[in-house]
């Protein structure tokens, strides 16, 4: 009998209503819903494909055993979970859903600015413990004409942009990865060097994934280039943002304010930051909504799908150490107009 292909999904889904949607009649689903890599290793042997969600990691001890695994689809953004290289070097191509929460990160990102700079929390404190007091808001900065800057202006930090832009912001981005104009498309300004950026960013936002340069790019030396009083909002990933760093900045005040959705170690244990009184928390939350949930998981699933059918992969992230891929891979793409 011919094999009939496996798709097995690691960790986050317990039912598989929209996977099962995409892959009824052309594979197998097998749910490990683990976040321990052994169980990975063992339960993912036959896998053809993987969906991989965030709570897990897969590292080489897993890879090598996916002797017939075409693909992992990391459902979600970020893919600093997977060993991408490992991956490669196994012949197996790693992809991401990148596009599926671009509006909700962008919506949280703005909400934890402005709940930050409106003194949101304190306000509804203090009524709650039953005092009226107007001069908590004293000191709140008027948004429009102040600078956003960026770091990172891909999918969720051109939403970020255009968000700000509405608000009257003057919005100035750093991403040396983006092409010349981008900042013509978008009506905003752009800089080269993050010693550029962070001088004149009254409220910061970081929209960059996790790399080895990317890694604590928020550290004392860049922390102190920020103008005295700015906002720092992390949507991003946690080890972007050196915590230590930061809770110093806030008790010297340089840094007014913070806002963070990510955190190096989660659950979030640095208890200087959970316990600040200027820092406003959200736990890993901003790609949700239930409406991205859905496509989140159904951009994977058909990612899945074209893995096993023999299509070209759309969004794989590890070209650049793909050794003789099991998949088929996208021809390059013509420069952007």
């Amino acid at each position: 009998m011919p094999h009939r292909p496996l798709v097995v999904v690691t960790d986050a889904v317990a039912e598989p209503g929209a996977e099962t949607k995409v892959l009824d009649g052309v594979a197998d689903l097998k749910l490990l819903q683990t976040d321990d890599e052994k169980v990975v290793a063992e339960g993912a042997a036959d896998a053809d494909v993987l969906l991989v969600f965030h709570t897990i990691k897969i590292g080489e001890r897993t890879l090598a055993r996916l002797t017939r695994c075409k693909g992992i689809v990391r459902c979600g953004v970020g893919y600093d979970n997977v060993d991408i290289h490992a991956a490669g070097a196994h012949g197996i191509v790693v992809c991401n859903v990148p596009d599926y929460g671009a509006e909700e990160v962008a919506d949280h990102a703005l909400m934890l600015l402005l709940a930050t700079a409106r003194r949101l929390l304190p306000a509804h404190q203090a009524l709650r413990d039953g005092t009226w007091d107007t001069t908590l808001v004293f000191g709140a900065p008027r948004l429009r004409g102040r600078t956003l800057g960026l770091i990172g202006c891909g999918r969720i930090g051109t939403a970020m942009a255009l968000r700000a832009k509405a608000l009257g912001m003057r919005v100035v981005a750093y991403d040396p990865y983006r092409p010349d104009g981008l900042d013509k498309a978008l009506g905003i300004e752009r800089v080269y060097t993050l010693e550029e950026l962070l001088p004149q960013a009254q409220f910061l936002s970081l929209h960059c994934p996790l790399t080895r340069e990317t890694r604590h790019i928020l550290n004392e030396r860049t922390l102190a280039l920020l103008p005295d009083g700015a906002y720092v909002v992390n949507t991003a990933r946690g080890p972007c943002v050196d915590l230590p760093a930061l809770a110093n900045a806030l008790d010297a005040g340089r840094v007014a304010a913070a806002a963070l959705d990510v955190f190096e170690n989660e659950p979030l244990d640095d208890e200087r930051i959970r316990r600040h009184p200027r820092v406003l928390l959200t736990p890993h939350a901003a790609f949700y909504s239930a409406e991205g949930w859905i496509e989140m998981r159904t951009k994977g699933a058909l990612e899945g799908r074209r893995l096993l059918l023999g299509e070209a992969v759309r969004n794989p992230v590890n070209l650049h150490c793909l050794v003789n891929p099991r998949a088929v891979i996208p021809r390059l793409s013509p420069p952007e107009a």
